[in-house]
């Protein structure tokens, strides 16, 4: 194939690639910064005594790990303002479904990690006259962190994988601003492949990171 590749065209238009990268950012730190208070809570309620609270957290974590995210975005984005009749544009609809989707394998995380610890730690908690509340905050999930940080990061990683589904519904994310491009400058090798290259390089790196995370925490267990 006698293909002539040439970036600068995609290169000459830098400022649309670099506002899709801070629209990337700003849902990928939106959806984490909502979705892990959610599953911290998820996980919990999960690990309660109650029925109640354990069937609801239960029901959530069910339901969202079994959707496809795509589908999750454009029901929030077509479906969701009708029934409730609100105005709902293509960031909040993404950021409402990357969020409550990530929640349920936060919880999921986090219920291993606080499951990890012995039952014995419970009981000293007790012993010295912490509440549950008190024993999850100072005794139990302190060590739990440590325990819970590699997969932590990991879901992170899918987490801004799944930000690129975005595009689908016009936001402008990465992607999306890489079709502009394509659609002025009739490169889309070029720009797809500077792009995947982007969250190539991204990704590798936090990846990268995680292996090296988890041997360090090894080395001090």
């Amino acid at each position: 194939m006698n293909y002539t590749w040439d970036f600068s065209s995609v290169f000459s238009h830098s400022d649309i690639l670099i506002e899709g990268a801070i629209g990337t950012f700003k849902l990928a730190i939106t959806a984490l910064a909502l979705a892990i208070p959610i599953g911290l809570v998820l996980a919990i309620m999960r690990m309660s005594p109650s029925r109640f609270l354990n069937g609801i957290a239960s029901a959530y974590i069910n339901f969202f790990r079994s959707s496809a995210a795509l589908v999750l975005i454009f029901w929030f984005y077509f479906a969701f303002p009708i029934l409730m009749s609100v105005d709902m544009g293509a960031y909040s609809a993404a950021t409402l479904a990357i969020t409550l989707q990530s929640a349920a394998y936060f919880a999921e995380v986090f219920r291993g990690g606080i499951s990890s610890i012995q039952r014995g730690q419970w009981e000293a908690a007790k012993a010295i006259g912490m509440n549950y509340a008190a024993a999850m905050r100072f005794v139990i999930l302190p060590q739990a962190v440590k325990r819970m940080l590699p997969i932590f990061f990991t879901r992170v990683i899918e987490l801004i994988k799944t930000t690129a589904l975005a595009a689908a519904i016009a936001y402008g994310d990465l992607l999306y601003s890489a079709s502009r491009i394509v659609s002025i400058t009739f490169r889309p090798i070029e720009t797809y492949t500077v792009v995947a290259l982007s969250f190539f390089v991204v990704i590798f790196v936090m990846s990268k990171a995680v292996r090296l995370l988890e041997r360090r925490l090894a080395i001090s267990d």
